[in-house]
């Protein structure tokens, strides 16, 4: 990877690409919940999202291998696919941007409200 596609993100667009060539391979129902995956995954991510594509690529590979194999996506993700998520994201109660942004201007408040202070 060259500094020029870190910064323009050429290199997770490429990836990303490959990751739905992969996708669309997979069975309908496979499809469907690859797609609930990605929105669900979505708030775990960084700015660039860049942390999220080992996740995606492992995710797809289960997918692959569990559809080769026959499995219903329901025996392998279960019914909480959003709970799945926050597994793979780091456990229940994972921090999301939201959290960070929040807590980034809670401390930007309270730095305000102690200089206002004295």
């Amino acid at each position: 990877m060259t500094f020029w596609e870190t910064i323009t993100g050429s290199d997770l667009t490429r990836e990303y690409k490959a990751f739905e060539a992969r996708a669309a391979q997979l069975p309908a129902d496979y499809r469907a919940a690859w797609e609930q995956i990605k929105g669900n995954l979505f708030l775990y991510g960084d700015f660039t999202g860049r942390n999220l594509m080992p996740i995606l690529d492992g995710v797809l590979g289960l997918l692959e291998e569990t559809a080769a194999d026959g499995q219903s996506v329901h025996e392998v993700l279960g019914d909480d696919i959003a709970g799945f998520c926050a597994a793979l994201a780091g456990g229940e109660g994972a921090r999301n941007f939201r959290d960070r942004w929040r807590e980034q201007l809670n401390r930007n408040v309270a730095r305000k409200l102690r200089r206002l202070g004295g």
